[in-house]
C-alpha cells in the first residue's frame, strides 16, 4: 500500500478514536510504531519532547512529526490532515444539530460512559510515558534510570510549590533540558 495512504489511514483512525486530546493519541502512536517500524519508542519519546516544547496541540504536533519522520514533508502534511479531519467532520455535524443533540438522554449517557474510557486512555498514555522516560534499554532488557526518576520527582515536588505552579511550562522544559545536558541523560 502507498505510504501516504497508509499514513492517512492510521492517523485518520487515531483522530477518530483518540478522544481526550493529545495524550490520548499516545497509545495509537505506540501501536503504529510497533506495527510499521516507522519510528522507535525512543524516537517517539523525542517526538513527545519536541511536541511538548513547540506551540500547538500535542496530538497535531506528534502527527506532523511522525508523518514527516516517516515520509518527509508530504508525509507530515498527510498525517496532520488525517488526524484533524475526523474532528472537523464531527464538529460540523454536532454544530448542525447542537440544540437537539446536547439534550438527548442517549447522547448524555454516551458522554458519561466515554469519560472513564478517556481517563483510561490518558492513564495508559501516562504509564507509557513513564516507561519511555524513566527506563533505559540494556542488553538484558530495561533498567530504571535513577537520574530520570530523581529529575521527575524534583520537578513534581517543585511544581507543588504555589509560586512555582504559576511558571509557564516552557520554563520547566528549559530547566529539564539544562539538567539533562549537565547530567548527561
Amino acid at each position: 500500500m502507498n505510504i501516504y495512504l497508509l499514513l492517512f489511514y492510521e492517523f485518520f483512525k487515531t483522530g477518530l478514536f483518540a478522544i481526550g486530546g493529545g495524550p490520548a493519541t499516545l497509545p495509537f502512536l505506540i501501536d503504529i510504531s510497533e506495527s510499521y517500524n516507522w519510528y522507535t519508542l525512543e524516537e517517539l519519546s523525542n517526538m513527545i519532547a519536541i511536541s511538548e516544547g513547540t506551540p500547538g496541540p500535542l496530538g497535531i504536533n506528534m502527527a506532523t512529526y511522525a508523518g514527516y519522520h516517516t515520509a518527509g514533508i508530504l508525509g507530515g502534511l498527510t498525517a496532520t490532515f488525517a488526524l484533524v479531519l475526523p474532528s472537523i467532520v464531527i464538529i460540523i455535524i454536532i454544530a448542525k444539530f447542537l440544540e437537539n443533540f446536547s439534550q438527548n438522554k442517549y447522547v448524555k449517557g454516551a458522554f458519561y460512559g466515554i469519560r472513564p474510557a478517556v481517563a483510561a486512555l490518558i492513564a495508559a498514555a501516562v504509564y507509557n510515558l513513564f516507561q519511555i522516560a524513566l527506563f533505559v534499554p540494556t542488553d538484558t532488557g530495561t533498567q530504571i534510570s535513577i537520574k530520570a526518576v530523581v529529575l521527575c520527582i524534583v520537578v513534581f515536588a517543585l511544581m507543588q510549590i504555589k509560586r512555582l505552579k504559576k511558571l509557564h511550562p516552557v520554563v520547566w522544559l528549559i530547566f529539564a533540558a539544562v539538567v539533562g545536558i549537565i547530567f548527561q541523560f
